[in-house]
């Protein structure tokens, strides 16, 4: 049995390819952290500091790693950062949400996640703007996070997030997985573009079960993401805090 550590990192989604973390836990490792590869079974012993979750082709079903860990009441608190690792483990991308939340929203763990997460506490203070993109609206999100007090601003398309965003600067951003236009890491990249939005919290909102025709284009959408060249250590390390210690 595996000794338990609370302090180290999990690299999710590899199955029994376990060699494909090898090149990301020697990164982090350089860079401080500790880390392993790990399975999705072994969280109902012990709960890592965050999850890396590979969503690449060659991940074994990291959509379903993610939709269960933040369906789970158990396991939705555990940070995750979703990235592309290559066929032989190299990173291709990371897509560094805030967080995720599953819908239909449970509107009582989005109030004490986001006070958590110290997000709530200028609210009542300042006239702050929260961003919803989404096709439809979510009309349940809007009116709980209206209720912490922000002004919420919708937007249904990219386009117009990006237009809406860089104008106001709204204090976070929440966004469907897939919108009409762009998916949801497509547009964090987008934001993450400009000096004024690109600090901005950005949770991604995921449909409590995704059919397979769903999965398929937004693992196009990702293999669109992914650069032409690897990252670097330094490049991936970028993406953390400080490291760490003992």
């Amino acid at each position: 049995m595996i000794e338990c550590d609370e302090r180290e990192l999990w690299v999710l989604g590899l199955g029994e390819r376990i060699d494909r973390g090898a090149v990301v836990c020697s990164y982090l490792s350089e860079g401080g952290y500790r880390a392993r590869t790990a399975k999705l079974a072994e969280l109902a012993t012990c709960t890592p500091l965050a999850v890396l979750l590979d969503l690449s082709p060659w991940s074994d079903d990291g959509w379903g790693i993610l939709l269960s860990l933040k369906g789970n009441p158990a396991t939705r608190d555990i940070p995750i950062l979703p990235l592309y690792l290559s066929e032989a483990g190299r990173v291709g991308e990371v897509f560094p949400a805030a967080g995720f939340f599953t819908l239909p929203i449970d509107e009582g763990y989005l109030l004490k996640r986001l006070k958590q997460l110290g997000l709530a506490d200028e609210s009542e203070d300042y006239d702050l703007q929260a961003m919803l993109v989404s096709n439809k609206g979510e009309e349940q999100v809007a009116h709980t996070i209206g209720s912490l007090g922000f002004e919420v601003v919708n937007a249904y398309t990219g386009k117009e997030a990006v237009a809406i965003g860089t104008l106001i600067h709204p204090y976070m951003i929440f966004c469907s997985l897939m919108l009409s236009d762009v998916p949801a890491f497509e547009l964090l990249e987008r934001f993450r573009l400009y000096p004024q939005t690109r600090n901005i919290p950005f949770f991604v909102l995921l449909r409590d079960g995704m059919k397979e025709g769903e999965r398929a284009a937004v693992n196009s959408s990702v293999d669109h993401l992914v650069r032409k060249s690897w990252l670097s250590r330094e490049e991936f390390l970028s993406y953390f805090k400080k490291a760490p210690r003992d």
